[in-house]
């Protein structure tokens, strides 16, 4: 299965992505890691580089039989068709998940504190995710997905609802 989460930087995917694949022993394929590896061997724009990357390293685990976490912003429709070709191609089931905060002050004191695990990642500030979303760059989901709101609730808890979505199929 490939399980694909989207959402705005500082919302809590990666949190949530780390835990669940750890819950359920799932690949996590993270795109900050995958961009940050690219810039530090002298990649100029990443453009969709480190999407591709990832869909290629995605269809090989999902070949081997591992369930796989795509851990990345998927802000434009182009991306999340991306993954969801990748599924096909395998053939695997894909699910999107689309992780939000909805307490605009949690969003932001977490965008504004979180603490990195990236040597060189300069994540987004919150300027630069409102100016963003403001300037049309994340796109609205235009189908069904599982929306997971991260406001206010422990990561226990967020993942145990994710999986009880995820059992529901």
């Amino acid at each position: 299965m490939l399980i694909i989460l989207g959402g705005l930087p500082g919302v809590g995917k990666t949190t949530l992505a780390r835990e669940l694949a750890r819950q359920i022993g799932a690949v996590h394929l993270r795109i900050d890691s995958i961009e940050q590896a690219l810039r530090d061997a002298g990649g100029g724009s990443m453009d969709d580089a480190g999407y591709r990357v990832a869909y290629a390293v995605a269809a090989d685990n999902l070949r081997l039989g591992r369930t796989l976490i795509a851990d990345c912003v998927n802000p434009v429709a182009a991306s999340r068709d991306g993954w969801r070709a990748v599924a096909a191609a395998v053939p695997v089931a894909a699910v999107e998940i689309e992780i939000v905060c909805s307490d605009i002050d949690e969003h932001r004191r977490r965008v504004e504190t979180r603490s990195l695990d990236l040597p060189g990642l300069v994540p987004p500030t919150w300027a630069e995710i409102e100016t963003e979303v403001r300037a049309g760059g994340y796109e609205s989901w235009d189908r069904a997905r599982i929306v997971i709101d991260t406001a206010g609730s422990a990561v226990a808890d967020n993942v145990r609802a994710l999986r009880a979505q995820l059992a529901r199929g």
